[in-house]
């Protein structure tokens, strides 16, 4: 099949829309014909067109959804769209106006709130995967000038990832160091609770997406208590293929992620919170973290996608 990408941000931004962008893609293209288009390409319906594809494969939602909804009027191609948006009103303007052929939910969670708005658009559960290869607790690791044992947590520095809750929990446990990795607009103020909660056992540091291995492999445990409505967290894979336990909010995408390679916790008890992850630091998660991420492989999401095309 000739399958296209649109991916507005693909050469822009690292989260987890152009990571699965970039794995898939690779994955895909042993048995298939593949591109991307990034940035004004991605909204053309004109060259869209052109290419006549088979499949194309929207991330951005709203507008450019539509467009891609309307294009298969004149190109006869199939529309799949995955779930990256979450929960909320872009995923429901995904499924319920854009109408594509086959609806992608990222869990089991999502499944189920999709079917409110599905009308016989056909649904479907396959998560996002993580490269075991790159992402492994064996290899070389980074300074990152903090005292052990270190806390981790990666995510864009915005509201619903609330790293706000993890540097308030940490600043709750005695000798406990916490790295925060990311960009975003609450980079100042995040900035300025660390350094007076934490003082020298913070540091908010942002490292090329080819760096992040070593930092996985030089911290001790990994935390990030987003919002339920977010739609995944490949984060939460790399930390775990990188043989770290996990600490998350006790919610159902983050058990169905997770499994039990971690401790689940309400992040909005904040001395909860500080518990579990003392807790966790008492624990040897590397062979089970590891089991844990190997269930999703990019190999066997592939696979997962390479079925769903066979009956498009």
């Amino acid at each position: 099949m000739k399958i296209l990408f649109l991916s507005r941000y693909q050469n822009k931004n690292k989260r987890g829309a152009e990571s699965f962008v970039t794995e898939l893609s690779k994955k895909l293209a042993k048995n298939h014909q593949v591109s991307i288009f990034s940035e004004s390409d991605s909204d053309s319906l004109s060259k869209i067109l052109q290419g006549k594809y088979d499949m194309v494969i929207p991330i951005n939602g709203r507008l450019q959804a539509l467009k891609a909804s309307v294009g298969r009027l004149m190109g006869g191609y199939k529309l799949l769209i995955s779930g990256h948006s979450g929960i909320g009103r872009d995923d429901i303007w995904n499924i319920a106006v854009v109408r594509p052929n086959v609806f992608v939910a990222l869990t089991e969670f999502q499944k189920e709130w999709a079917k409110k708005f599905s009308w016989g658009t056909k649904l479907t559960k396959i998560t996002d995967g993580v490269d075991i290869k790159k992402f492994t607790p064996v290899g070389e690791k980074i300074e990152l000038n903090l005292e052990h044992p270190i806390i981790l947590s990666v995510g864009a520095l915005e509201w619903y990832k609330y790293h706000k809750r993890v540097i308030e929990a940490v600043s709750k446990i005695a000798d406990v160091s916490l790295l925060v990795v990311g960009e975003g607009s609450m980079k100042k103020e995040l900035s300025e609770l660390g350094d007076k909660l934490l003082g020298k056992r913070f540091r908010i540091k942002n490292f090329d997406y080819q760096d992040m291995p070593m930092v996985y492999r030089s911290c001790d445990l990994f935390t990030l208590p987003s919002w339920e409505r977010e739609a995944f967290g490949i984060v939460y894979l790399e930390a775990m293929a990188s043989g770290l336990g996990v600490v998350a909010s006790d919610d159902s995408p983050r058990h169905e992620i997770v499994g039990d390679s971690g401790i689940f916790v309400d992040v909005t008890n904040l001395q909860k919170y500080a518990t579990a992850i003392e807790e966790a630091l008492k624990i040897d998660w590397k062979s089970k973290a590891k089991k844990q991420a190997e269930k999703f492989s990019w190999d066997k999401i592939a696979d997962q996608y390479n079925q769903i095309l066979k009956y498009l």
